[in-house]
């Protein structure tokens, strides 16, 4: 596997569209507003294969104590080859001695993510006001 991975790399809004739209995301069905927010974000992990867009992922920090992981994508046909592990591997070590790390998690991506560290927060509940379907 021909694996590259880059922080805050180039995107294209096609490419990234794939993604979202194969994994069946509900921001897939905004891409003008998704496009910018990635691009905003403090940090975007893009993983490439021979050149193809095969991940992305990204991370929303107030610089200093508290980092958001809100994407973690990698297309369904290169899913389970570790893709993601280390594209989060990558954010994680960026973000090391912040005082929390946070993220939302559902569906099999839970035990991804209880293998990369992360956990139960304590007595919290999850909540949210959202205006999406599923993601």
């Amino acid at each position: 596997m021909d694996l590259q991975i880059e922080i805050n790399g180039h995107i294209v809004k096609e490419e990234v569209m794939e993604i979202y739209q194969a994994i069946g995301w509900s921001s897939a069905e905004k891409p003008d507003k998704l496009i910018p927010a990635l691009l905003n974000s403090d940090t975007l992990v893009t993983a490439r294969i021979k050149g193809k867009l095969v991940g992305i992922g990204n991370a929303i920090s107030d610089g200093h104590l508290v980092v958001y992981y809100p994407h973690m994508l990698v297309h369904p046909t290169y899913q389970g080859q570790g893709i993601g592990h280390k594209m989060m591997k990558i954010l994680l070590s960026i973000y090391n001695n912040f005082h929390q790390q946070m993220l939302t998690a559902d569906g099999k991506a839970v035990e991804f993510y209880k293998k990369m560290g992360f956990e139960h927060a304590g007595n919290t509940e999850p909540m949210w006001i959202y205006a999406g379907k599923e993601h």
